[in-house]
């Protein structure tokens, strides 16, 4: 029996896929995503009783394809609108010469143009080629839902106003375009690494390693692409020690039996290579702050000194609040809690579920219980994941246990 569970997971695997090729084929991103939309919807009538395709992504779109055609057609009553579809279907002009041959890539490309500010274009690459939901990207975000959809409208507005061309990139216009594409990238691995309401989804790491590695070979002299690919490798070889029977597992507390060598080897061969190149960026930087990790036996045969160093030198070029957090935990296990904590004092990230946790745990380690616990119990009302707040559960557990004793 095809039941919902199936169709959501064919509708997320394909979505991105679907629509990017009808945002090529029709130019507006409006109507390959209601398109898609009609298909999906369709779809939840007939499989029921027929059962699913052979190939249920190339049935979804041309459905879609065929919906989208419909739409055109009923709403092509003048002949500026005949002109306009018409326009819309030619492709007799011949596209500036680019290498991008992923359709889903070339979408990324045109949704991240420089007309639109970053957090526009990371959002909207997410809504439309990762399937995430408004929730799910405005958590990734840490921004309220209706702030993000309204986000999400106004860029959709804006390259509809602005003219923005659905067409690829020409090689020269690509590496502005970077920016945009590899936060896009790297915000789709996180979702699926760690979701906001749903178990690990290897399809979301899985899609963000292979439109990386598509990158990678597009563009291989820029050390940043090459660093994103191994920040995902080291960071997904970690992923079958992550969770534990429902629950997530600290770093130090994980099996490190477990971790994927074959992608822990390439990722550090990537690492290295980029070492090699001196030019180093934020990507590149937390990929080797990750090799460190996955270079030591424990968590108390890593060298901590060399990660903090790594740490200075990504909060020179990016001095966020959330660096400065990472930064104070390496600092912690080399000049112990308080000095951890002292930085913790100075960061306004007091919603952010991940500062609570570190400050709870810190807290903790300084002999701070009521402090401690406090932190703990805000941290298990930030956390939406269910691994996270279990494991946040277990800790708030370990925390009551001494003043209950």
């Amino acid at each position: 029996m095809f039941g919902p569970d199936d169709f959501d997971r064919v509708f997320r695997a394909e979505h991105g896929r679907i629509v990017a090729t009808l945002a090529r084929r029709f130019g507006d991103i409006d109507i390959a995503e209601e398109a898609a939309q009609e298909a999906y919807l369709i779809a939840l009538q007939r499989w029921p009783e027929s059962g699913p395709p052979p190939n249920p992504g190339a049935w979804l779109t041309t459905t879609a394809a065929n919906r989208a055609i419909d739409r055109i057609r009923r709403e092509s009553t003048r002949d500026s609108r005949h002109a306009q579809a018409a326009m819309i279907s030619d492709t007799s002009d011949a596209e500036p010469v680019s290498s991008v041959a992923d359709d889903r890539l070339r979408l990324m490309f045109t949704c991240c143009h420089p007309a639109l500010a970053t957090g526009a274009q990371v959002g909207l690459t997410l809504r439309l080629l990762g399937g995430l939901t408004v929730a799910e990207i405005a958590s990734a975000f840490l921004v309220d839902e209706s702030a993000m959809a309204k986000r999400i409208t106004r860029a959709k507005q804006k390259i509809k106003a602005a003219r923005i061309p659905y067409r690829v990139p020409s090689d020269d216009e690509l590496p502005s375009r970077l920016r945009g594409v590899l936060a896009t990238l790297f915000l789709v691995f996180n979702e699926g690494y760690l979701p906001s309401s749903l178990p690990i989804r290897t399809d979301l790491c899985a899609e963000a390693i292979r439109l990386t590695r598509i990158l990678a070979t597009l563009m291989p002299d820029e050390p940043e692409v090459l660093g994103l690919l191994a920040l995902m490798l080291l960071t997904d070889a970690r992923r079958a020690s992550r969770v534990a029977d429902g629950v997530l597992v600290a770093l130090g507390d994980q099996d490190r039996s477990g971790w994927d060598g074959a992608l822990i080897e390439e990722g550090h061969d990537i690492v290295r290579a980029c070492l090699r190149r001196g030019r180093p960026g934020r990507y590149q930087i937390l990929a080797a702050v990750n090799a460190v990790h996955t270079d030591a036996g424990s968590v108390e045969g890593t060298d901590w000194r060399q990660i903090v160093a790594l740490y200075d030198q990504l909060y020179a070029i990016d001095p966020s609040p959330v660096v400065a957090l990472n930064r104070a935990i390496a600092i912690a296990e080399v000049d112990g809690p308080d000095a951890a904590l002292a930085i913790l004092d100075t960061l306004e990230l007091g919603g952010y579920h991940a500062y609570q946790a570190a400050q709870a745990d810190l807290l903790r380690r300084a002999g701070r219980a009521d402090a401690a616990l406090a932190a703990y119990e805000r941290a298990l009302e930030l956390a939406s994941n269910p691994a996270e707040r279990a494991f946040l559960h277990g800790r708030l557990d370990d925390a009551r246990r001494p003043a209950v004793g």
